[in-house]
């Protein structure tokens, strides 16, 4: 036999013992594993037994025995037959009651902040609803505003009206005392010219009438 079919032969032979990508396996239940320093009982154990649920890392994965390496960091040769590739059942009840308790605090959670956004949105839709009464009320106030505004512009105008008609009005009463004043003298006037020509027409009567009326004729027979 050729050196190279020897070590061939020798690799079929390590072979047997399927090198693994280091991953993790679990204890079986039920069950105590002693780690060893060799692939058989008959080698010592390194680590006192393993109890159930106890996680490994695979370092070789053979038909009858692993090499492992435990949680102290003890590597190892265990029966395959005792290992699993998953949690046994109590860890995996365990993991599930976790997990369910997580997800009950979760929700609870949830439920909190549920409420508190509920209380929150409450709020805001009454705080909502306020404004909007206020700005109604605003509204009405600066509709109101406006018109008495308005009145007040109206009531200015007519003001200054009152006022310009009040100062033609004064103006004409002006005229009018003065046309008054005028006519008042004018009418004493009229009045001592027709008290004067009254007199003066008495003086012409009483010099006219005598000279009207008939001499006597002198008797020639007297």
């Amino acid at each position: 036999m050729t050196p190279l079919r020897l070590i061939l032969a020798a690799l079929l032979i390590i072979s047997s013992f399927s090198v693994a990508q280091a991953r993790t396996v679990w204890v079986d239940d039920q069950l105590y594993l002693p780690v060893r320093s060799g692939a058989g009982t008959q080698y010592r154990i390194v680590e006192n037994a393993l109890p159930s649920g106890t996680a490994l890392e695979l370092l070789e994965s053979g038909e009858n025995y692993s090499r492992v390496r435990t949680p102290k960091g003890t590597e190892g040769w265990v029966a395959s037959q005792y290992l699993s590739n998953e949690p046994i059942a109590a860890d995996q009840l365990q993991q599930a009651r976790r997990q369910l308790s997580s997800a009950r605090e979760r929700i609870s959670e949830l439920e909190t902040q549920l409420a508190n956004v509920t209380e929150e949105r409450d709020t805001l839709e009454s705080t909502e609803n306020n404004l909007s009464s206020r700005a109604q009320e605003l509204q009405k106030e600066l509709t109101r505003i406006k018109e008495v505004a308005a009145d007040s512009l109206n009531l200015e105008r007519r003001n200054r009206e009152l006022v310009q008609e009040n100062q033609r009005l004064g103006n004409d009463l002006e005229v009018l005392t003065a046309e008054n004043e005028r006519l008042e003298a004018s009418k004493e006037s009229d009045f001592m010219l027709l008290g004067a020509g009254l007199v003066l027409g008495g003086v012409l009567l009483a010099l006219i009438i005598p000279m009207l009326k008939p001499t006597r004729k002198t008797d020639n027979w007297a």
